[in-house]
């Protein structure tokens, strides 16, 4: 079901009434990159997913945001919902979101699920990046960004046996809005670095990457996970950035085994 909540798209699957599990997608993409954890999960679980703000179908507004916006979306959208110490999932800049929260108040949340993502704020090697991204979208058109980006993101396996798909994947992510797309690279390389965070969250994290993901690579991961107390890490296998699109079979009944064990 599709509802609107401070003009963000939330979309829900499953009974209110069982544990709840929120889905934060990556960039530039939208909640349908969930679509395959939803699913298997919304037997047992309330699943709810939503477009980030300027991404998908959510407000663009005039793309001046912050990861703090971004954490203040993610708890306008918990009491909206009136979720009680939810399940949060998030990959790459959802995890980013996810260690901000986590770092703000990770007593209302039950547990976090990191995926292909990193505690660390930009360096100015990537924040220069991310700038030279923003004078691209300017001067060539988003639909240049995501040729040259979204690749990026998948393994060569994946990009090879599912064609379809992913040019599927490249054509959605062409309907964002280039200033939301412009407005998530500010709020990334404006966010803190949640480095020091770790070794103070006590809740259970699982910690999931893909095995070719070459922008948050297994090992920084792992040192990731290896400074929280209660944490459990797992690569994988074949595939990239995108691990849940790519390999949802292992994804999803890693995500179960860890939910269940809580």
């Amino acid at each position: 079901m599709k509802s609107i909540i401070n003009d963000l798209a939330v979309y829900t699957s499953g009974n209110s009434q069982n544990q709840s599990i929120i889905f934060v997608h990556g960039f530039p993409y939208d909640h349908s990159m969930w679509d395959k954890q939803v699913e298997y999960l919304s037997q047992n679980y309330f699943c709810i997913t939503y477009d980030i703000r300027g991404l998908g179908a959510s407000v663009v507004g005039d793309g001046q945001y912050t990861m703090e916006k971004y954490a203040e979306d993610l708890f306008m959208i918990i009491s909206e919902l009136n979720l009680s110490k939810p399940i949060l999932c998030g990959l790459s800049m959802g995890g980013y979101l996810s260690f901000r929260a986590v770092e703000i108040n990770q007593n209302i949340f039950k547990s976090v699920i990191f995926c292909d993502t990193k505690a660390q704020s930009d360096t100015d090697e990537i924040k220069l990046i991310r700038a030279n991204k923003i004078k691209q979208i300017n001067e060539d058109g988003l639909d240049a960004f995501v040729e040259g980006f979204v690749p990026t993101c998948f393994s060569s396996g994946y990009k090879t046996n599912y064609s379809d798909n992913y040019q599927s994947i490249k054509t959605l992510c062409k309907t964002n809005k280039p200033i939301g797309v412009k407005g998530a690279l500010i709020a990334m390389l404006s966010r803190v670095d949640s480095t020091p965070f770790l070794s103070k969250i006590s809740i259970p994290t699982l910690h999931l990457c893909g095995e070719f993901d070459e922008m948050t690579p297994p090992n920084l991961m792992a040192e990731v996970a290896s400074k929280i107390t209660n944490s459990h890490f797992f690569v994988v296998p074949n595939s990239g950035h995108m691990s849940p699109i790519e390999n949802p079979d292992f994804v999803n009944k890693a995500i179960y085994d860890f939910i269940k064990q809580l």
